[in-house]
């Protein structure tokens, strides 16, 4: 319960803290220590004063108790792996439905709140591929793109996470609290705001690092110039995570984001075999015939000792593979019982022999 604390606190501190607080994690620095320090450097005007910031802490944690939502903290097994390895993540993740959604392949869809008839359907198509194919599609649970590629996921029987630039209790848009339940009943609604926080402009383009942050690769249909689902791209490029983009209507200058990203060098998607293919996963057709993927050898269960936990960086250099390649792998691993996942994004090889 004190790490919890301890990890909340740190959340309630101005977002700059985070960068710093997960270099001083990631390098073994205890949560307590780490939020004493910042918070020392943070001006009264930024933070209130330790005890003010520890008990907003506690009732945040109680709050969230009454709520049936579960805290995350950076250091549990269940906090997604995929997000110990951006620059700042989010101390605590404030989660309803089921924690598991999180840590499984996904891909985030993101797009116009404004999307036209075409960029929705898409959308909810490609979704509802990807979805049937086994993939957590992640999205904002916004208006337009954001919104048909939760409902896409959902028509598929599949598994889909919103994140919020809210607490992960208070819906916005309130016209998709329905929405928002099937969420939960199918997935996971999360942010890194303590409950009860009501939404802000800054809070969103803050929240679009961790919708590319949870996913394998980024899916833009329908961006402006100026729409933020180009910020949530650029911090997929940041974080390493591959950025594909869906070719819109020339005329209605509603994809000329989408279209900038392509001449970039942005893979175009035209149906889920696309992206499929870019995650380096069997298409659809050949998974419907029943083909398995093929596998070659492992490198990183030779690379894992049984009782000594690696974290990803460490992994990575052993076996030779990037953290996009290697995540999905070590996921895969986890599921089949060959590897455990501890706090702190660290994997441990389960020793079977006895």
């Amino acid at each position: 319960m004190t790490d919890l604390l301890d990890f909340v606190s740190l959340s309630l501190l101005p977002p700059w803290c985070w960068r710093v607080a997960a270099e001083w994690l990631r390098r073994g620095d205890c949560p307590g220590a780490v939020f004493r320090r910042l918070e020392a450097c943070c001006p009264s005007t930024e933070s209130e004063p330790g005890v003010g910031v520890r008990s907003r802490a506690a009732d945040a944690i109680r709050r969230a108790a009454t709520a049936s939502m579960a805290a995350i903290p950076w250091s549990d097994a269940a906090y997604p792996a995929a997000l110990t390895t951006i620059a700042d993540p989010p101390p605590v993740l404030w989660t309803r439905g089921g924690a598991a959604a999180l840590s499984a392949p996904s891909v985030a869809i993101v797009g116009s709140r404004a999307a036209s008839p075409y960029g929705l359907a898409v959308a909810e198509q490609l979704a509802a591929d990807l979805a049937a194919r086994g993939l957590i599609i992640v999205s904002g649970l916004a208006r337009g793109v954001d919104s048909a590629a939760h409902r896409g996921a959902l028509s598929a029987g599949g598994l889909t996470v919103a994140v919020l630039g809210s607490g992960a209790d208070v819906i916005y848009p309130a016209e998709h609290r329905a929405l928002a339940t099937a969420i939960d009943a199918c997935g996971a609604v999360v942010s890194e705001l303590v409950p009860g926080t009501r939404p802000q402009p800054w809070f969103f383009p803050l929240r679009n690092r961790i919708i590319s942050g949870l996913s394998r690769a980024v899916v833009v249909i329908e961006a402006s110039e100026k729409s933020g689902s180009l910020i949530t791209a650029r911090c997929a490029l940041d974080q390493g995570r591959d950025v594909l983009a869906v070719p819109g209507n020339v005329l209605t200058g509603r994809s000329r984001g989408a279209h900038a990203l392509l001449k970039d060098g942005a893979k175009i998607v035209e149906c889920a075999d696309d992206i499929l293919e870019e995650l380096g996963m069997p298409p659809v057709a050949n998974v419907a015939e029943g083909a398995v993927p093929p596998r070659g050898g492992d490198p990183i269960l030779d690379c894992l000792a049984p009782g000594e936990a690696s974290d990803l960086d460490e992994i990575c250099e052993k076996s030779g593979l990037q953290t996009p390649r290697l995540l999905p792998r070590l996921f895969e691993l986890e599921l089949q019982g060959l590897v455990r996942r501890i706090g702190g994004g660290r994997f441990m090889r389960v020793d079977r022999t006895c």
